[in-house]
């Protein structure tokens, strides 16, 4: 594992030669040894499209390639850090919530209502949340940013969960997602939270929920 959580708003991360680590641009705090850190251009392991879908979900910035050998510290902004660890599964975490993440995992960038058809990728860009979501995939541990501390919802058959948008931070499991609104189209007008919108969440996995709705 190449994270540590050092307090809740501050992680380690141990860079050995011969491995990279991606993070959010302007998350080093501190470093020691002989460590680099480089834009990425290519937005990780994801290629291209990738950095264009990163873009459009307005991040405008590259990823960072760390490598060398030492240690690194990462936190943005005073936000929550949580590690979560994959072992070949597959996190979905919403693009600006992503902190950092091992370069063992593969990475792409995918529409996160994609299943709910083209009326969900309206309500979308409506709610301003839960548009495009960087999926990360393999071994390895990733750090993800939140407001007020992350709490885990488990997500049944029997029991789908849903999530207002702008809490959504991020999902892994046999999970089926869809955007859907609780309101009529006049009564959405100056609504963006989960009030008018919802994350629906189906089938089997977790979801980690941020104590807040505000955005990062």
């Amino acid at each position: 594992m190449a994270f540590q959580e050092i307090n809740s708003k501050m992680v380690q991360a141990t860079v050995t030669p011969g491995q990279r680590l991606f993070s959010q641009r302007g998350a080093m705090l501190a470093y020691r040894g002989e460590v680099s850190f480089t834009p990425n251009l290519r937005g990780g392991q994801g290629g291209v499209m990738s950095m264009i879908g990163r873009r459009v979900a307005n991040e405008d910035t590259p990823l960072m390639t760390v490598e060398g050998s030492g240690t690194v510290f990462f936190g943005h902004g005073g936000h929550h850090v949580q590690v979560i660890n994959l072992a070949g599964d597959t996190l979905y975490v919403e693009a600006d919530r992503l902190l950092a993440f091992e370069g063992t995992l593969e990475q792409s960038t995918v529409f996160l209502g994609s299943q709910g058809g083209v009326m969900g990728m309206v309500r979308g860009q409506v709610s301003g949340q839960g548009l495009f979501t960087t999926s990360l995939k393999g071994h390895g541990s990733v750090a993800v940013m939140a407001h007020g501390g992350v709490f885990e919802v488990p997500i049944t058959p029997q029991r789908p969960v849903r999530v207002d948008p702008q809490a959504y931070v991020a999902h892994h499991g046999d999970v089926r997602n869809k955007l859907s609104t609780a309101l009529g189209w006049r009564d959405m007008v100056g609504r963006g939270s989960g009030e008018a919108f919802q994350l629906e969440l189906s089938g089997s996995g977790t979801v980690f929920v941020q104590a807040s709705e505000e955005k990062l």
